[in-house]
């Protein structure tokens, strides 16, 4: 069965990854604190397959990619339904323009924070560690598949994001638990973010 999908966000990361899901003929709603009049001229540019709602309808989907500033996590995630096992995809960086200063996760990783903020879901950590105007670009480029790195605690949720991932035309790498992969992939203190990784068949 066909999941659903939802992006809480319409920055540049929660653009990009509309943009993809269009471009492969997949339908999503997303959503922003501003409501679903803000995005009309996103939608439209976007194409037909990605529609406007409100922040509750995003999270009611099956799988839900969370895009948001990181300040501002607390807010949108608040008084939303209960997550009951769905699949939530942290595409969090614990900074934000203009001043690019760490937060403070007291020793912590963000994806830790993250999780907390969505009790009951199913996290896994994908699209956070690309460039948004190349997550955007078409995967199939450089003379194989762009990569695109995810990570979490259960096998299911990774294995549905997984085949989202294979579906929008990257090359998917699994790099294990939150703790492990969610600290590779963090930006900033990760080895791996903004590495523009290729599969080359």
């Amino acid at each position: 069965m066909t999941k659903t999908i939802g992006i809480i966000g319409s920055g540049s990361i929660g653009s990009a990854v509309a943009r993809r899901l269009a471009s492969a003929g997949i339908e999503a709603t997303i959503a922003n604190s501003r409501g679903p009049a803000s995005l009309k001229d996103l939608v439209r540019e976007i194409g037909p397959s990605i529609r406007a709602g409100t922040v509750t309808e995003a999270a009611s989907k099956d799988i839900v990619l969370v895009a948001v500033n990181w300040s501002k996590l607390p807010a949108a995630l608040a008084g939303l339904p209960a997550w009951n096992g769905r699949i939530v995809i942290d595409a969090n960086n614990p900074i934000e323009a203009p001043l690019f200063k760490p937060a403070e996760l007291n020793g912590r990783i963000s994806s830790e924070v993250f999780a907390g903020l969505v009790p009951g879901a199913r996290v896994v950590k994908a699209f956070n560690h690309l460039q948004a105007h190349v997550l955007a670009s078409d995967p199939q480029a450089d003379g194989g598949k762009r990569v695109l790195l995810y990570s979490g605690d259960d096998n299911a949720a990774k294995a549905e994001v997984a085949a989202l991932i294979d579906r929008l035309g990257f090359f998917g790498i699994d790099l294990g638990s939150l703790a492990v992969g969610g600290k590779l992939v963090q930006f900033p203190g990760g080895p791996l973010p903004v590495h523009n990784l290729v599969k080359v068949a």
